[in-house]
């Protein structure tokens, strides 16, 4: 069976959409890919993309607290707490009180997420790193400084929208 041609070919983009429109499309293009990759893996190495990255940080900070993880993915302390009880519950990380101060938790790896921490193969940040390794340094830093800068404009946005 023929597939349609019109289905399988992308379409011309109208360059009168605008720059925001354009950048945003490319934006959701990575966010589809991150989707799809963390799926895959998932499947493959039994933990998805963003178990994998608390994984990463927390193998690079034993003992830290789950509310110092979400200000560094810069998540909501409630948008972790499924990924760090899936976590848990597959025998990857713990989650015990710290024996300094009884209120407050601390996150390290099981020998299980080490194991995790060091397998490279198959993961999103491969392909990421892949690709860093192609570009220059100075497309790098451009490209930091526009992320930064746009994740800072929503964030003072998502601020002034709750007053």
């Amino acid at each position: 069976m023929k597939k349609n041609a019109s289905r399988s070919k992308t379409p011309e983009i109208p360059a009168s959409l605008g720059a925001p429109v354009e950048f945003l499309r490319l934006l959701w293009a990575v966010d589809h890919g991150l989707q799809s990759a963390s799926k895959r893996m998932g499947r493959s190495l039994g933990v998805t993309g963003p178990q994998r990255l608390v994984i990463r940080i927390v193998g690079h900070i034993p003992g830290i607290s789950p509310g110092d993880l979400a200000r560094i993915l810069h998540v909501h302390p409630s948008t972790l707490t499924g990924v760090l009880t899936r976590l848990v519950d597959h025998g990857l990380l713990t989650r015990r009180a710290d024996t300094r101060d009884r209120r407050r938790m601390i996150l390290t790896l099981t020998d299980k997420g080490r194991a995790v921490n060091r397998s490279k193969a198959g993961t999103v940040e491969a392909g990421v790193r892949r690709m860093l390794g192609s570009m220059s340094s100075a497309d790098l830093e451009a490209s930091a400084r526009v992320l930064r800068r746009l994740a800072g404009d929503l964030e003072e946005q998502s601020r002034s929208w709750i007053r």
